[in-house]
């Protein structure tokens, strides 16, 4: 699909439509959403380049990344995408500059890319060129992404709730709590990953593009991209912060996974003491020897059964007393 975004009546009117047969003088924005062959084949009619494939958007090297061909720059950079799923993605997305139009292709649909359309709509009188449009584009995908990493607090604040609580609401967890914890901690942590990943990208490519001589010369789209760098910057920084609260998150719950684990252990550990000594005076009265005394003694047997009563009382009220119980 093929959205393209014209500014019309003298720049008083923008209009989405489909492709057009030709490039018109108000074409501002090319948008190729999932294009077919027959779509990229007609972008590059129109367009007089050669646009990256598929295939070219996923490398990794700057210079296919980055790089300036046939009067036009070609730039690719990785937007968070799916944020609200539990499988957060990277989308590789192109964006070219040629002249005072701007080209987009993309195979996936973040929302930044529609909250953006629909504020061009309303704020069309501020975008006449391509090299503004793609600033306040980036600006977008900017804030969308803080959004994003906003929304990564708020859901590790409210697991920390669930991790960090008092005694007596810990000892009423369902069995594996924490261990499900575990998971909620691996999917926040992948959406942070994810979104500084995009953040390095977004930074290769504001840079890049302040960096194009017909950038310095608009001095608007110029300003525009510094506080669009500034806002990356913060927003890399924050995420750093976050992603080390996630990293004390885990640890955190792989210690109280651990204290949980010992606690057994030493019940049963204390349960195996307690009940040693009964098991060893079980154990001489057990034997079949015909000369034991005890085995004419009328109270022989209540004899053993205190006996083997006070060997584990007498340990349980000793670890009561050390405050091992």
């Amino acid at each position: 699909m093929i959205k393209t975004y014209c500014l019309e009546n003298g720049g008083g009117e923008l209009k989405v439509s489909e492709p057009p047969e030709a490039l018109s003088s108000g074409l501002i924005w090319l948008d190729l959403v999932h294009p077919s062959k027959e779509e990229e084949a007609l972008a590059e009619r129109l367009l007089g380049i050669d646009l990256p494939t598929r295939e070219e958007l996923k490398d990794i090297e700057p210079s296919s990344r980055l790089y300036v061909e046939d009067g036009a720059a070609f730039m690719t950079a990785s937007l968070l995408w799916k944020a609200e799923s539990a499988t957060p993605q990277l989308a590789d997305i192109a964006f070219i500059l040629i002249g005072n139009r701007l080209v987009t292709i993309r195979y996936a649909e973040p929302r930044s890319f529609d909250l953006f359309a629909a504020s061009l709509k309303r704020q069309h009188s501020k975008c006449r060129e391509g090299r503004e449009l793609l600033a306040r584009l980036l600006e977008t995908v900017v804030d969308r992404t803080a959004e994003i990493l906003e929304f990564g607090v708020a859901k590790v604040d409210d697991l920390s709730v669930h991790v960090f609580v008092d005694r007596k609401a810990a000892s009423r967890r369902p069995p594996g709590f924490l261990e499900d914890k575990l998971l909620d901690i691996a999917s926040h942590h992948r959406l942070v990953s994810k979104a500084r990943d995009s953040l390095v990208s977004l930074s290769r490519l504001v840079s890049f593009v302040r960096s194009l001589p017909e950038l310095r010369k608009d001095s608007e789209a110029n300003s525009l991209l510094k506080i669009v760098a500034r806002d990356v910057q913060s927003l890399a920084e924050h995420a750093a912060f976050i992603a080390n609260n996630i990293t004390f998150m885990l640890d955190a719950t792989l210690g109280l996974i651990n204290v949980e684990q010992n606690a057994i252990i030493k019940i049963f550990s204390i349960a195996s003491v307690v009940f040693l000594p009964p098991t060893l005076v079980a154990s001489i009265y057990g034997m079949n020897f015909h000369f034991m005394p005890e085995l004419s003694w009328s109270f022989g047997y209540l004899y053993a059964i205190a006996a083997m009563i006070v060997s584990a009382v007498v340990p349980f009220l000793f670890f009561r007393w050390k405050g091992w119980l």
